[in-house]
C-alpha cells in the first residue's frame, strides 16, 4: 500500500473513510503472496489505492512494482469485494473504513523472488509468501481471502 497523498481515490468524513482499492492475488508454487507492516498483527494482499484518473488494472500492476519490485501481467478480474471494518491498530485507528476493493488474478512468473521494501502509512511493509494449505493458521483480511484462493472461481 503506496504512502496516500490525496491523490487516491479516497476520502474522509469525520470519522469515516472511503477508499478504492486494488489487490493482487499472486500465487506461484502453491504460495499466495500477502503483506503485513510494523503495526499490522495480520496479512492484507499486495495492492492500494487507485488514483483519479488512474484504471484499477494500471494501479494493480503499479502496487504489485512498488511492493514487490517485480513487473506482473494481470490475467484476470477474480473478485469484488465491499468492506466495513474499523481498524484496532496503524494510522486509521478507530475509523470507520468503508473500502470498494477490486482483486486481480496475476499471471505466474514461475518463480518466487521478489524485491520487497516498500514503506506504508504504518512504518515498513514486508512481503511473505504462505502455502496455499496453511492459510488458516495466520489472519489474512479480508476473511474471504483465506478460503476462496484454494479454489478461484473461473468468473467475477
Amino acid at each position: 500500500m503506496a504512502v496516500e497523498d490525496g491523490s487516491d481515490c479516497c476520502f474522509g468524513r469525520g470519522n469515516e473513510r472511503f477508499r478504492f482499492r486494488v489487490g493482487a492475488v499472486i500465487i506461484e508454487n502453491g504460495c499466495a503472496l500477502f503483506a503485513t507492516n510494523d503495526v499490522c498483527c495480520h496479512y492484507y494482499s499486495i495492492g492500494g489505492g487507485v488514483r483519479l484518473g488512474e484504471t484499477s488494472e494500471a494501479a494493480v500492476c503499479r502496487e504489485v512494482r512498488e511492493e514487490t519490485g517485480v513487473n506482473y501481467g494481470i490475467e484476470r478480474l477474480v473478485f469484488v469485494n465491499e468492506n466495513f471494518f474499523r481498524p484496532v491498530s496503524g494510522c486509521f485507528k478507530g475509523v470507520n473504513c468503508h473500502e470498494i476493493s477490486f482483486y486481480y488474478l496475476m499471471k505466474p512468473r514461475g518463480t518466487c523472488k521478489v524485491h520487497s521494501g516498500s514503506v506504508c502509512p504504518d512504518g515498513r511493509e514486508y512481503v511473505r509468501w504462505i502455502p496455499l494449505d496453511k492459510l488458516n493458521e495466520v489472519k489474512v483480511l479480508p476473511d474471504f481471502l483465506t478460503s476462496r484462493l484454494h479454489d478461484l472461481p473461473s468468473s467475477v
